[in-house]
């Protein structure tokens, strides 16, 4: 990896000099790291920028096994899990394999040597050119950006507070919704998420799956201590702390954005790091990773996320009994599928039929603010 200082940049990226990479990628989070990896890997020369290139990621990033794609380098995951757990009232195996990623060595599998990266922050993206903070100008063929969505309080958003804790404290548990955690019935919901890490450490997280505003931190640590001593566990105040707040709407998809920043991220649950993983290879070769299904999944998922918003908190855990009891290829659908409209559609069809008829209404009236056309139209009043 070439490391080129703000001191030299200026000279060896004046604007004058034309066109300096075939691409360049703004931003190397998982999903930047990850695409200018497989540019490299087909033979595109990259330039890479980034304020923080070497920093360590420290979220804890998650996955189903089926979802990463067969370049990734095995030793990218942490622990896998058969048919994890899930709470609405009742319990229900998720009949896949849940992996855990073991971010160091993500990062260091996305390597990124023979990309010339620039320690620097982007301010502005022209067409053809990105300026820095350093004051030099980088030119390209294609840039994208990578950058992940900035914080507003338009934006719905998840927060979480987790702790790390001894691997034999909990089962695995996708999301429990079980009202344990000392919460109000009537006050914004949150679940707990309980996964290995590998070794012998554990997280449990309390988690607001979106709200505008979302519950904030110490609301969450709370729920969580709560929660945690009305199951035996008892916490020393010394474990290692996660905290997690990132929106979960506002990207915008095209060929010049990628990750969260172009729209990879599941407005229901999320995630975008395998989406963003599992499109790279796309996006390297200059194809889209937007066909006209994935745009119209997207558009489904954005009305699902409105749904869940205008949801009671004493509703939530029959819509998520609901939505595990769908047959798995129908969970699949609508979690992974993000080129799948059929799936998806079907997914909110069922999981539509099996609410009760007054969370019908409720979701239906949610969703009609949301205007789809032709074959879009039968799915308009659904939500998953």
């Amino acid at each position: 990896m070439r490391r080129t200082d703000a001191a030299t940049t200026l000279a060896v990226y004046d604007a004058r000099h034309g066109v300096t990479a075939d691409v360049i990628v703004c931003g190397l989070g998982p999903a930047g790291r990850a695409l200018a990896h497989r540019c490299l890997a087909h033979g595109l020369s990259v330039t890479a920028i980034d304020p923080f290139p070497d920093r360590y990621w420290t979220a804890t990033y998650g996955a189903w096994e089926d979802e990463l794609p067969g370049w990734l380098d095995p030793a990218a995951v942490a622990v896998a899990v058969d048919r994890p757990t899930a709470w609405g009232s009742d319990s229900h195996r998720i009949e896949r394999r849940y992996t855990v990623l073991d971010t160091m060595r993500l990062h260091d599998c996305l390597g990124v040597d023979g990309a010339r990266v620039i320690a620097d922050r982007v301010i502005g993206i022209d067409r053809g050119s990105v300026r820095l903070r350093s004051g030099a100008q980088v030119r390209g063929a294609r840039i994208i950006d990578a950058r992940g969505i900035g914080r507003s309080p338009a934006l719905a958003e998840q927060t979480a507070y987790g702790v790390i804790v001894a691997a034999d404290r909990s089962e695995t548990l996708f999301m429990d919704w079980r009202p344990d955690n000392g919460a109000h019935p009537d006050a914004p919901p949150s679940f707990l998420y309980a996964v290995p890490l590998g070794g012998d450490a554990m997280l449990l997280e309390e988690t607001c799956l979106a709200g505008r505003p979302a519950l904030d931190g110490a609301v969450l640590q709370d729920r969580l201590e709560h929660r945690l001593r009305s199951r035996g566990i008892e916490l020393s105040g010394s474990e290692p702390v996660e905290r997690v707040r990132f929106p979960v709407q506002g990207g915008r998809p095209g060929r010049s954005r990628f990750g969260a920043a172009g729209g990879f991220t599941h407005p229901a649950t999320g995630y975008s790091v395998a989406a963003a993983l599992a499109a790279a290879d796309t996006v390297a070769a200059g194809a889209s990773a937007w066909p006209v299904t994935a745009r119209a999944v997207r558009a489904l998922r954005i009305a699902g996320l409105r749904a869940l918003l205008d949801l009671p908190p004493v509703d939530i855990r029959l819509f998520f009994d609901a939505f595990f009891a769908l047959p798995p290829e129908l969970q699949h659908a609508y979690l992974s599928g993000r080129t799948d409209l059929r799936g998806t559609v079907d997914a909110m069809r069922t999981l539509f039929a099996g609410l009760p008829p007054r969370l019908r209404r409720r979701i239906a009236a949610a969703t009609l603010r949301i205007p789809l056309r032709s074959q879009l139209r039968m799915a308009s009043a659904i939500i998953g």
